[in-house]
């Protein structure tokens, strides 16, 4: 059994992994049959092909690629899954809290739960046999390759307890004694892997500092030190336990010790001048689309996806109706900014035009398209683009698109939150004027950085900006959620959304002076949409070269879909454990949670 498990980890190489090629180092290996764990960890090349292993199981199907992702995150008071509007709808169900543990979309035996724990089993494998057998005091190559597994088990059990609350807690490989585990408090793990993080940061490299820190396909020391510092704040803030939403009762996870430490290694991070935000935001998401991947830029860690093995643009991007002269691949859109969103940030803020699209690539005419406009009720996240992509997709399925699992900006708002817990307003505004300072023109930038942040004077006040701020910066990347939960803000903000869309609706309230009509002409290229009376107070018809767009259509199934009728949210903050797991888990496994 251990050859099989080890063979399964060294040959099942990632589908996905877009990291340098690791066949070649395979060909004169010996074979799979004499293969040793003494030799496996204690050769580089062929410990390095089974620590890239650990995250082949993300490329699966039912798993990251084709239903965590897609599926995790929705719907927010920023963001909502296109499927939420349709009635008695599998996909809907996962969006509008009301998800049962037969859910046809995720109920199957490798659905992401079975692949985060083979990938939770591939990583115990591997850490034992580096601990063992790689002599990481004097191999620092080995020792990296020990940190990145350490770091990929920390990964998947934080997706795992972000979706489902308690879980199954596995530290070493499966015997036949520990086949059935019941789940393990998840304040237990998140120590546990706390821990482990910071084993792991002392073990990897900063960005570019050795041949395997190059790329954010790879983790470094910035990554690691950013997520245990996210894992601090999440462990101590808010969450459905059994008994209820609370925060945890466990002493080592209180406010005061895990602010702390999360500001210490964000701070660390920050100082260490080895990551920076992009210098715009545009480029920021430029790089993604472009699929940039050296380190040292603001994106810590990406899911690494190869050309043909990734959904991310075919889940998120701006809508393609037709293959064009964009992407061979119609897809993208299956969800979108809320249609408020628009209107609540800054009209100088830059980050509001890249990330809500007001219209779609429409049907092709000999293989051209031109953007047209929507609806009110249909926006697009304009961080994933077709459009922006140095590569011309083909594939029906799937992009190949890395997903950014965290980035500089975070670090710099959750030490924000941090100081201002600890130290106060004035502690965290430096970190604040940090973001804004990216997000707003040199002119704008005494009013809304410096005016701005300094007239922040109390905690709450800062709090209050700092969830803000979070959904400026973030909507669109599957954060949000997580972070309402952990203020406690999950319920009271979707109500609060559902308000504010019927106030769009209406043009009432704090939309009141939003435009009816909107003017668009198209600009030389043919293609470009020059659109006039998105902003505030914009009325009256630019010229007579503008035609006109009904910008009213807002209907009730759009407000009262982003959650079901009767539920409350913070009743199903996680989604059940699908029932096949249940039925397989001899007797150790139930549901909490409003289930």
């Amino acid at each position: 059994m251990k050859y099989i498990k080890l063979a399964i980890v060294i040959f099942s190489i990632s589908l996905f992994n877009s990291c340098e090629d690791v066949e070649g180092e395979f060909l004169e290996a010996p074979a799979q049959s004499s293969l040793e764990e003494s030799v496996i960890f204690s050769t580089f090349g062929l410990a390095k092909g089974a620590v890239d292993g650990i995250l082949e199981p993300m490329g699966q199907t039912n798993s990251y690629r084709g239903r965590f992702i897609p599926f995790y995150g929705f719907n927010t008071d920023a963001e909502r899954n296109y499927n939420s509007t349709q009635a008695n709808n599998a996909t809907a169900e996962l969006m509008i809290y009301d998800a049962e543990p037969t859910n046809p979309q995720m109920n199957t035996d490798n659905n992401a739960w079975a692949q985060m724990y083979l990938g939770i089993e591939r990583a115990n494998i591997c850490i034992n046999g580096l601990r063992s057998f790689g002599n990481i005091d004097e191999n620092e190559d080995l020792g990296q390759l020990l940190g990145e597994a350490l770091t990929y088990r920390a990964v998947y059990y934080a997706d795992l307890m972000k979706a489902w609350g308690d879980v199954p807690a596995r530290f070493e490989p499966i015997t036949p004694e520990t086949l059935y585990l019941p789940k393990t408090n998840r304040d237990e793990i998140y120590k546990r892997i706390i821990s482990d993080l910071e084993e792991a940061s002392q073990l990897v490299a900063w960005p570019n500092e050795n041949s395997l820190t190059t790329s954010v396909e790879r983790v470094n020391k910035a990554f690691v030190k950013s997520l245990r510092a996210r894992l601090a704040m999440v462990a101590s803030g808010f969450q459905q336990y059994p008994d209820g939403v609370r925060r945890s009762n466990d002493p080592e996870l209180s406010v005061n010790n895990m602010y702390t430490l999360a500001l210490a290694e964000a701070d660390t991070v920050i100082n260490s001048g080895r990551v920076q935000l992009a210098p715009t935001f545009e480029r920021l998401w430029r790089d993604l689309n472009e699929e940039v991947v050296s380190a040292g830029r603001e994106s810590l860690w990406e899911i690494p996806f190869a050309a043909g093995r990734g959904r991310v643009l075919f889940s998120f991007a701006v809508r393609h109706r037709g293959i064009d002269q964009h992407t061979a691949q119609p897809r993208g859109g299956i969800a979108g900014p809320l249609p408020n969103l628009f209107y609540d940030y800054n009209e100088n803020d830059t980050r509001r035009d890249i990330t809500c699209i007001p219209y779609e690539y429409g049907t092709p005419i000999d293989g051209f398209a031109q953007q047209e406009l929507v609806g009110l009720s249909t926006w697009y996240f304009g961080k994933f683009r077709y459009e922006w992509m140095n590569r011309y997709v083909t594939s029906t399925n799937d992009d190949g698109v890395n997903k950014i699992y965290m980035r500089y900006a975070e670090v710099l708002l959750l030490a924000a939150e941090a100081a201002n817990e600890l130290q106060g307003p004035g502690a965290a505004a430096p970190y604040l004027k940090q973001v804004r300072r990216r997000a707003f023109p040199s002119s704008m930038q005494a009013q809304q950085v410096d005016s701005y942040v300094d007239n922040l004077g109390s905690k709450q006040a800062m709090f209050d900006a700092l969830v803000l701020e979070n959904k400026y910066e973030f909507t669109g990347e599957a954060e949000r959620k997580q972070n309402l939960i952990r203020w406690n803000l999950l319920g009271a903000n979707l109500r609060e959304a559902k308000m504010k869309l019927a106030n769009l609706q209406n043009r009432s309230g704090e939309y009141a002076d939003v435009p009816t009509t909107l003017y668009f002409r198209y600009a030389e290229d043919n293609e470009t949409l020059e659109i006039f009376g998105l902003n505030r107070g914009e009325t009256q018809s630019p010229g007579p070269e503008f035609s006109e767009f009904n910008w009213t259509t807002l209907e009730d199934v759009d407000i009262n879909t982003l959650f079901k009728e009767g539920v409350d949210p913070d009743d199903r903050q996680f989604w059940p454990i699908w029932q096949t797991f249940i039925d397989g888990s001899n007797g150790q496994l139930v549901n909490d949670y409003g289930y």
